[in-house]
């Protein structure tokens, strides 16, 4: 197996990683900025304010974007296993 071969493989998982994360990393982080400013105008400085906030919507979006998340992985599992024969020999 060549370098070139497996640094695409890896470069590629590396890619998967962040295509799947993407969605709720997002959520949070817009869930996140809503909640501080609105902590911020009412100056209410509780820490666990954002828990539940961020959780729902954490939830909401992997109930959108599973089933895409779900056909990506599918796909790249699929991808990466019919790579194998080539990868052998």
């Amino acid at each position: 197996m060549t370098p070139e071969v497996v640094m695409s493989i890896g470069q590629r998982a590396l890619e998967m990683a962040v295509l799947l994360s993407a969605p709720m990393l997002l959520a949070a982080l817009v869930i996140g900025l809503l909640v501080g400013v609105f902590q911020a105008a009412t100056q209410i400085n509780e820490m666990t304010l954002s828990f539940i906030p961020k959780l729902l919507g954490m939830a909401a979006a992997l109930m959108i974007a599973g089933p895409w998340m779900l056909k990506e992985l599918v796909g790249y599992t699929r991808l990466l296993i019919q790579s194998i024969p080539s990868l052998i020999g």
